[in-house]
């Protein structure tokens, strides 16, 4: 199974990146599921939580707020202007 490689940034340094089989954020229009083979997209983010599941099963969470998510060609990056992870 195709894996995402995702990043995670707020304004000041980079707060997590690597391999991940699933990420779950809050935008505007509600909460979002990003899999392996997801269309591109951009979304701006709601405050709150980022689930990032990785490839063995663990689950790291960041808070992030003020910021947005993009989607493309199995990268995802969550750039926000805070963001810490939980």
């Amino acid at each position: 199974m195709a894996a995402l490689n995702v990043s995670v940034v707020s304004a000041d340094q980079e707060v997590w990146s690597g391999e991940a089989t699933m990420v779950v954020a809050r935008t505007v229009e509600g909460e979002i599921g990003i899999l392996p083979g997801h269309e591109p997209m951009l979304a701006i983010l709601a405050g709150g939580e980022v689930r990032v599941t990785l490839p063995g099963g663990e689950k790291i969470t960041a808070n992030a707020e003020d910021g947005f998510l993009s989607v493309h060609s199995n990268a995802v990056q969550v750039v926000a202007s805070r963001a810490e992870l939980a």
